[in-house]
């Protein structure tokens, strides 16, 4: 089970410094969503991360800087799949998604190296936003899929993901999860991730 981390939408002090941290202490992904930001502001976010970690690094937007910097992935949002704006990735980068459904994880999860499903459990970083799935429902589908000849990518929860949910995640059959809030509204994010890791191993 693979264990992901989402930036916080609007910067945090030494955020960067904090991600760097986090990829040393062995994040294999890290979403870098940053809503509004120039490509400027994305490329020098980027820059301020030690070349070593950079292929681990998703971008939600800005997708030709995942090419041009040797980045880890490209990551779609619905407003990017609705324009059907597919970036140009080399071998090894990755491309992914956010579902809403079950209906557009059977559809179009073929499309993608690993997809989102959220919300799971209610969020932790968005007011309001509150669990919008029968988890038998969820363990019932991801099942039927693992088990269909030419199943690939990994369904990954997000919403809400907290250490004491790490294990209904991984009964429910899910490939791994995506965190947010647990590791950024906590006082210390690098301790926060180890946690939820060592509870996955």
């Amino acid at each position: 089970m693979q264990l992901l981390v989402i930036s916080p939408p609007h910067p945090v002090p030494h955020e960067t410094a904090l991600v760097s941290q986090l990829l040393a202490a062995g994040l294999a992904r890290f979403h870098v969503r940053k809503p509004g930001w120039e490509q400027g502001e994305m490329a020098a976010y980027v820059a301020d991360i030690p070349t070593r970690y950079r292929s681990r690094l998703v971008l939600h937007s800005h997708h030709a800087l995942v090419a041009e910097l040797g980045l880890g992935g490209a990551h779609l949002t619905a407003a990017g799949r609705a324009a059907k704006a597919r970036p140009t990735l080399a071998p090894g980068q990755t491309l992914s998604t956010s579902f809403h459904t079950l209906a557009e994880i059977r559809q179009h999860r073929r499309r993608y190296d690993y997809v989102f499903l959220s919300p799971i459990f209610d969020s932790l970083s968005k007011e309001q936003y509150a669990a919008a799935f029968d988890l038998a429902a969820v363990a019932a589908t991801l099942r039927k899929l693992r088990q269909r000849a030419g199943y690939a990518p990994q369904v990954l929860a997000l919403g809400g993901i907290e250490a004491h949910r790490l294990t209904t995640v991984q009964q429910v059959g899910f490939g791994g999860a995506a965190v947010l809030g647990a590791v950024w509204q906590s006082p210390d994010p690098v301790a926060a991730f180890r946690a939820l890791q060592s509870i996955i191993g």
